[in-house]
């Protein structure tokens, strides 16, 4: 038999606070759909930061997660779509832009994207 958690959301964007039960091999995102929540997402496969949040308590696994990188996971954030609860949890959405930004605004709005060797190196 598979266990459940209870999964807690806080969507920021409406101000709900949601109260999911989900099996421990299904995805948070797609439990909340047949639950009747909708919550943020786009590309469903772990791509994107659409549907990011961060935990606040509790555990997941998210081996998928490639819109995020390691860093920010370790920051405690985490993509629905392609995660799965490992504890009861409680994670409250994120803007995507917010997220985004964390993520890569470092190399927008720093001069010219450089192609090739590295400066020292030219």
């Amino acid at each position: 038999m598979v266990p459940s958690f209870t999964v807690r959301v806080c969507d920021r964007r409406t101000n709900t606070e949601y109260s999911l039960t989900v099996p421990a091999n299904r995805y948070i995102l797609e439990t909340a759909e047949e639950q009747g929540v909708t919550l943020p997402f786009s590309c469903r496969n772990g791509a994107c930061t659409a549907c990011a949040v961060r935990v606040i308590s509790g555990d997941l696994y998210q081996p998928e997660a490639m819109g995020l990188s390691p860093h920010l996971q370790e920051k405690g954030y985490a993509l629905l779509c392609v995660s799965y609860p490992c504890s009861n949890l409680y994670v409250e959405t994120q803007d995507e832009d917010e997220v985004y930004e964390q993520q890569f605004g470092r190399y927008f709005g720093k001069g010219k994207v450089r192609v090739g060797l590295p400066l020292d190196e030219e």
